[in-house]
């Protein structure tokens, strides 16, 4: 059978909303509409966005499950004239990761995601039954391999079966993957060998948004059976992206690859039978290319990202953030404003004795920067409290660690209580580098309900800093913020270098040990010296108990505590 020459290709990359299957389900008619309206013969959706990624313990709940196949046929109906492959939950003889075909008021088949990915953020083995069978489209003689991210990753998987077995013109793989730095590069390195290996066209398209700790940039991509990159989407947007992809020019690259010839395998995939493509339209005129973010602008965006959506999801209107006049609270500060508006930002400065007034200056400079709102509260009458009913107790101690605590957990008791009162979302500013340390006041600068830059270590927030101000091309955030010594200000002429070793020191090590699990022998191997690696460690075990209890925050790098990075408590290894 002759296949037609060129087939339309519409990719819907999405910002969904995890269990809002009503919310979810008209967006995705709507976005199916969008399609139709380009001329599209097939338009398709990110894993499981009907559902939202990932569903978690949702999908132990049967009624869930249930709700979303109805919901799933409603999008069917909307299916008129076009083919829409929809992720969602299928049920059988257990549930399955699924991509719904659907076609003109019905499911024409599905395609159960075969690989389940159970590493890192991912636990799919915890809910999923794993596909066993390879699908294919065949539009008039056109085939396309329909595949779900995991699916793509492995190069003797679906993809191959599809392309060399089943004579696959186009592997599309629709996708929920989750961000971090670095990882577009690998991706698309990634993409780029399976189009070439296979001598197909591979379409991948991919969910946009936050989800709790998660981001998904979207940066859906097509390239063509050479790996050249045809179409790339924008970074954290929602968008469509509508393609003519020319199976001519697979046939004609195939005809010249006797490599396809000695792996072609027998035709046993589960084959769903749909229309040709239409014949009667204009050719789409050739989109330029989204330009890729550098890593300063990709990681700020999905903090931006995380932070819009984690508060707009939850329903949160505004957000209160506690300003010291230091460099995490004027960068919690700005990423709040981008996300949010400037409207929707209170910032709160609450000095005591200790506070310089070089750092309640900053602040106000910030907030006036910003254009945001500012409330004053001074917390010195309430330390003096808190000294006399503990004299009695603390009577012969010296004033140490705890008489400082007392002031940072006085400031989260004052952020929470405006929470409480105006229904304002607290942003807790700790960064990676004294999370890992334990560097942080547990009920004090920790209380909040996001911790936004909670995966950006020290080094990074001064970098986002000067990003920030770099693209703004005026000083957002105050030059004396970014050049002073850092410091918690929790007693005189405090310093964080009295207490953890330089930044510029202390990041690499955190970066080998927590992100790259490297041992003390070999972190003194690799050149640090070994009384500040075994003094690091040594902090990083211990404040597991206070990680366990941080706020969430977005996740921008391969090793997230949390999600990622999963220690006992209690653990004696090591000691």
């Amino acid at each position: 059978m002759a296949h037609p020459p060129t087939i339309r290709l519409a990719m819907a990359q999405l910002d969904v909303v995890v269990g809002d299957l009503e919310r979810n389900a008209r967006k995705i008619v709507e976005w199916i509409g969008r399609a139709a309206g380009e001329g599209a013969d097939v338009v398709a959706f990110p894993e499981l966005a009907l559902t939202g990624y990932p569903p978690e313990d949702l999908l132990l709940k049967p009624g869930f499950i249930d709700a979303n196949l109805d919901a799933l046929r409603e999008i069917a109906r909307a299916a008129a004239g076009i083919t829409a492959i929809v992720g969602f939950v299928n049920r059988a003889d257990d549930i399955y990761n699924a991509a719904a075909v659907l076609r003109d008021g019905r499911m024409a088949g599905a395609h159960h995601k075969v690989y389940l990915p159970n590493y890192g953020v991912f636990d799919e083995f915890r809910y999923f039954q794993a596909g066993r069978t390879s699908t294919l489209l065949d539009c008039g003689g056109a085939r396309i391999g329909l595949s779900i991210c995991e699916d793509i990753w492995y190069p003797d998987g679906p993809v191959l079966e599809q392309a060399m077995g089943q004579g696959a013109a186009v592997v599309l793989n629709v996708s929920s993957s989750p961000f971090h730095a670095g990882k577009r590069q690998w991706k698309e390195r990634m993409l780029r060998t399976r189009a070439a290996d296979n001598a197909a066209i591979v379409a991948y398209v991919n969910l946009v948004g936050g989800q709790d700790e998660l981001v998904f940039d979207g940066h859906s991509m097509i390239f063509d059976p050479a790996g050249d990159l045809m179409v790339r989407g924008r970074q954290f947007e929602e968008e469509l992206i509508v393609a003519d992809l020319d199976l001519d020019a697979v046939f004609r690259s195939r005809l010249r690859e006797p490599r396809r010839r000695q792996g072609a395998g027998a035709d046993s995939a589960a084959v769903i039978s749909l229309p040709a493509p239409r014949p009667d339209r204009a050719p789409l005129e050739v989109r330029d290319l989204a330009e890729p973010l550098d890593e300063e602008s990709e990681i700020y965006r999905a903090l931006v990202l995380g932070a819009r959506d984690y508060v707009r999801k939850n329903r949160f209107g505004k957000v209160v953030i506690g300003l010291s006049g230091g460099i995490d609270s004027a960068l919690t500060a700005v990423i709040a404003v981008d996300a949010l508006g400037e409207g929707n930002v209170v910032g709160v400065l609450m000095p005591s004795g200790h506070s310089s007034e070089g750092s309640i200056a900053d602040s106000r400079a910030l907030g006036r920067n910003l254009g945001i709102e500012l409330l004053e509260i001074p917390i010195s009458d309430l330390m003096h409290a808190y000294d006399g009913a503990l004299a009695p107790a603390f009577e012969g101690r010296p004033v140490d660690v705890a008489e400082e605590n007392i002031q940072a957990r006085i400031r989260g008791n004052l952020v929470m209580a405006l929470s409480n009162k105006f229904g304002w979302l607290v942003f807790s500013t700790g960064n990676k580098s004294e999370m890992s340390v334990g560097y942080c006041t547990l009920y004090g600068d920790m209380a909040g309900g996001f911790a936004v830059i909670k995966d950006v270590t020290k080094t990074l927030v001064y970098r986002l800093a000067r990003h920030c101000n770099r693209v703004a091309g005026r000083e957002r955030i105050p030059r004396e913020i970014l050049v002073k010594e850092p410091s918690a200000e929790l007693r005189p002429d405090q310093k964080d270098s009295d207490s953890l070793p330089e930044y510029a020191d202390l990041d690499p090590i955190l970066l080998a040990y927590v992100e790259e699990d490297r041992g003390v022998d070999e972190l003194i191997g690799m050149g640090f010296d070994a009384e500040t690696v075994r003094r690091v460690v040594r902090m990083v075990d211990a404040s597991e108990y206070k990680r366990r209890q941080a706020a969430p925050g977005v996740k921008i790098t391969p090793r997230a505590f949390g999600r990622d990075r999963r220690m006992p408590i209690t653990n004696g290894y090591g000691r």
